[in-house]
């Protein structure tokens, strides 16, 4: 069960019905992930997935100066030996990436179900990755966003150099990661890096709001809009049109659908069961 796993880097919850909550919870860190970190993160990613009566994740850091700083690239702590070892073997850099945060980014686009990221404090390189491998960002007003990697002659390779040209336009993706910018909340909405801007007081309340009504959805239709709009970004408006008549096939004769148009009938909220 998702909320049983006990974790050495993370904290996992269930704040509200059907909804599920991975923390990040290396505070003095900065949450900055290790490589132990990312192992956790599939793990608890993927028994959100399969645990059937969640349907809306949150994702965030524990504490109130970050979200997520990228890697740990402090030198020290749990994963020293590991990085030593990587460091040794042929291609061990690259096979660590993919093995490590790559596979966690990519595990949170394939959820067919809705993730949301709540970002309080500092979301940078790898962190801003991680938050836009969600498909919702909530910020506090006070968050920071940007790409900071290449001050360390890093690169965005979590897979920014995927995400942020498409939230942001590949102009203003090189300019955030050539010069290392980083943004208010605000600004990186405007950027498009953000959702939603909340005043820090209200951030959590407002998230948990917001994945309460995401977990209420019809999770046939929720799993289906994600899977045609995400593939619909990479495709023509013909394949994307096939997916929806494939799609119709699966959705318009469930039950779900009998219960939500009763329950528009009867003017009462709708029970849906995913089937």
């Amino acid at each position: 069960m998702f909320a049983d796993a006990t974790y050495e880097t993370l904290i996992c919850d269930q704040p509200r019905p059907g909804v599920a909550r991975i923390t990040l919870n290396r505070p003095g860190s900065m949450n900055a992930y290790t490589f132990g970190m990312t192992q956790e993160l599939q793990a608890a990613i993927a028994a959100f997935r399969d645990e059937d009566g969640l349907r809306a994740l949150v994702l965030t850091g524990a504490g109130e100066r970050a979200f997520c700083t990228g890697g740990d690239i402090g030198g020290g702590g749990a994963d020293a030996a590991h990085s030593r070892k990587v460091a040794t073997q042929p291609m061990g850099h690259g096979r660590e990436m993919r093995d490590g945060m790559q596979a966690v980014v990519m595990a949170l686009r394939k959820l067919d179900k809705p993730s949301i990221a709540m970002v309080r404090g500092y979301a940078v390189a790898g962190g801003l990755a991680l938050a836009l491998g969600c498909d919702l960002r909530f910020a506090g007003a006070s968050a920071k966003l940007g790409d900071t990697a290449g001050k360390a002659g890093l690169l965005p390779d979590e897979g920014g150099a995927w995400l942020f040209p498409r939230a942001m336009g590949l102009d203003r993706a090189l300019k955030m990661s050539l010069l290392n910018e980083i943004y208010d909340a605000r600004t990186a909405a405007g950027l498009g890096l953000v959702t939603e801007v909340v005043e820090d007081a209200g951030l959590e309340a407002r998230v948990l709001e917001v994945a309460e009504a995401l977990a209420a959805k019809a999770p046939l239709a929720v799993r289906l809009i994600k899977m045609m709009m995400g593939k619909a970004m990479e495709t023509g408006l013909d394949a994307s049109m096939v997916d929806a008549q494939v799609a119709v096939m699966v959705t318009n004769p469930s039950a779900d659908v009998r219960e939500g148009i009763a329950a528009f009938r009867e003017k009462r909220p709708p029970k849906f069961e995913g089937r």
